[in-house]
């Protein structure tokens, strides 16, 4: 059986997407300059950008994403759990507020000199 309706792919998954990679980069920033985590623990995602720079011709670019992939993921899960979620809910966390319109004057009207 097939679906009758073919499924396509939303803006918002790919949105997500990137969403989440950002995230990921920005937690592993924060982790990178936490002095609690341990600087031989640090060499993992260092030496997996190293390698993507200064490549050794082994299998191909797929190696290349795979070990950035992998030195990164191995860095955030070896590093202590309650770093990371503190890291993490700082980054994910939401600000209650609410929007205000501001007008300015002189944006609206640049002629007037106050």
């Amino acid at each position: 059986m097939s679906d009758p309706e073919p499924r396509r792919r939303s803006s918002r998954n790919s949105s997500s997407f990137f969403d989440g990679l950002s995230l990921r980069i920005r937690l592993i920033l924060r982790l990178m300059r936490d002095p609690r985590i341990n600087p031989l623990l640090k060499l993992l995602p260092i030496g997996a950008l190293l390698y993507l720079v200064i490549p050794e011709p082994i299998v191909g670019p797929i190696d290349d994403a795979f070990l950035l992939w992998l030195g990164t993921t191995l860095f955030v899960e070896l590093c202590p759990q309650q770093i990371v979620q503190e890291h993490w809910a700082e980054l994910t966390s939401v600000i209650d507020a609410e929007w205000h319109e501001v007008k300015d004057t002189k944006l609206d009207n640049p002629d007037v000199d106050e």
